[in-house]
């Protein structure tokens, strides 16, 4: 039986979510415990980061203070502003190419970018990356799983390359949306363990076989611990200094960028916001198999946030996960297809593969849910 949190709608099929006494779930837990937080001192603690960010700049006479894994969405885009604009900071944004661009993103790219920002924009073998979509696709449900390791060897990379051991990421997933936060200490510093063990899943040398050489994967394999010590990168939680909320990021970048573009439909598949996910064609297919493996989808995260910061109340997510939550991932699908090489067939195969079985049964012509959400 899916047990719900009694705060949001996030329910007890989400990896690694825990539930208190009372029936909270710990991403609920956490977003009460950071009401109590001293947001001055945590900004006073930022501000003697920022200043030893420009004392090693000058020492080391380099023309970036710090790195910004950057994607051109919302949360990112913020960052990049926020340390720019508010902190006299120049930083290196860098970019892992999305599997399947699309023209939002390439747009909300450009705009930043004129702003006065320099990009590094890595689109790896696609030869490679399509042939590992594939595989993931089919062996774990999840297409990004090489993706995901770019996203986080690249930057890292980037700043050994150019010599510049600060990068700032976004917020810590594992406490923000409700999982296992391996160390304390993980809410600040990106932890490496926590990213193969949480994200990823094993390491990219496991990967090669005979579509795949170890010289294909430069930009998956990430850099072992003694080559990030000895280069002192510091890879840090902007999350950690401020406070963080995904409705507010985007507010904020839409104020200081009006040109910045949504969902050119309105709403992304499966949710009722038009703010995320606009960079990558194969992401509705990543969050519908959340909804296959899982059974439950976009619209439960979303709402779920919207509930802690009191934007919607717990019956007006209700109604919107009932509405949109598992939607068909129908808008992309052939260009998806088509990259994945597979038939629609194939796919449905695949997609249906993945099913979990305490929580889907086959009606003969149809697949349904055990037990529905709401």
């Amino acid at each position: 039986m899916i047990k719900l949190c009694k705060k949001c709608v996030t329910p007890s099929t989400r990896p690694r979510v825990v539930f208190n006494e009372d029936g909270i779930c710990n991403a609920c837990i956490n977003f009460e415990e950071k009401k109590s937080i001293d947001w001055n001192k945590r900004k006073e603690e930022f501000k003697k980061i920022v200043i030893e960010i420009k004392d090693y700049k000058e020492k080391n006479n380099l023309d970036h203070d710090c790195i910004v894994p950057w994607s051109g969405g919302k949360d990112s885009t913020s960052i990049a502003l926020k340390l720019k604009l508010e902190w006299d900071l120049n930083p290196l944004l860098v970019t892992c190419s999305p599997l399947i661009p699309n023209q939002v993103g390439q747009e909300n790219r450009e705009l930043l970018l004129q702003v006065g920002f320099d990009n590094v924009f890595v689109r790896p073998n696609q030869k490679i990356a399509k042939i590992l979509a594939r595989r993931f696709f089919i062996e774990r449900g999840n297409p990004k799983v090489a993706w995901d390791a770019g996203v986080n060897s690249i930057p890292v990379k980037t700043a050994i390359n150019f010599k510049i051991p600060f990068i700032f990421y976004a917020e810590h997933g594992e406490s923000e949306y409700g999982g296992l936060v391996l160390h304390e200490d993980s809410k600040k510093i990106r932890d490496l363990e926590e990213v193969i063990e949480h994200q990823i899943g094993d390491f990219s040398e496991n990967w090669v076989n005979d579509k795949v050489r170890i010289d294909d994967l430069y930009f998956y394999k990430f850099p072992s611990e003694e080559i990030l010590k000895k280069n002192k990168i510091q890879s840090m939680y902007f999350s950690y200094f401020f406070k963080w909320s995904m409705a507010d990021n985007y507010d904020y970048v839409k104020d200081v960028l009006p040109k910045f573009k949504t969902n050119e439909h309105g709403r992304t598949i499966g949710t009722f916001t038009d703010f995320d996910s606009l960079d990558d064609k194969i992401d509705d297919l990543y969050y519908y198999m959340q909804f296959i493996k899982f059974g439950f989808g976009r619209a439960v995260r979303d709402t779920s946030r919207f509930i802690q910061s009191n934007r919607m109340t717990r019956g007006e997510a209700i109604e919107i996960v009932k509405k949109y939550d598992g939607e068909y991932p129908e808008k992309n699908l052939s260009e998806v297809i088509e990259f994945l090489n597979m038939t629609i067939s194939e796919f449905t195969e695949i997609v249906d593969m993945h099913r979990n079985s305490e929580i889907w049964i086959n009606r003969g012509n149809f697949w349904e849910l055990k037990n529905k959400l709401f």
